[in-house]
């Protein structure tokens, strides 16, 4: 019964493991902003609020995507996805990869990311 109980300890320790270190852990949109050079091409997730969303999706074709801001209270930038776009008001947590648009005068204009994955909170 002991070496039950201890295998599946470690088990569940070790898929804990596994789990911990597959997730990287939130980044607030305003340390994005402020070093953009520190995101650029990495992986990162994001929380916050939808603002506003542009989309297409053309029932019967593989045609769907579009853009949607969100907000986490320290700032917002722009998602760009592949699926249907959330809706303005949506709660959600996005991974993915921090792109750059242009920069000038040493001001980056466009700063935003590439979707991978999306969770909508529960209402």
């Amino acid at each position: 019964m002991n070496k039950k109980i201890t295998g599946l300890l470690l088990a569940a320790v070790m898929a804990s493991v596994v789990f911990a270190t597959g997730c990287p852990e939130r980044t607030s949109i305003a340390d994005i902003e402020a070093n953009p050079s520190k995101y650029q091409d990495k992986e990162i997730v994001v929380a916050g609020t939808v603002k506003d969303s542009y989309g297409i999706n053309i029932p019967g074709t593989d045609m769907r995507g579009g853009v949607y801001k969100i907000d986490d209270g320290t700032g917002s930038f722009w998602v760009i996805s592949r699926e249907t776009v959330p809706t303005k008001g949506t709660k959600i947590g996005v991974k993915g990869r921090v792109g750059s648009g242009i920069n000038w005068n040493g001001r980056n204009y466009g700063l935003g990311m590439y979707e991978e994955d999306r969770r909508v909170a529960k209402r």
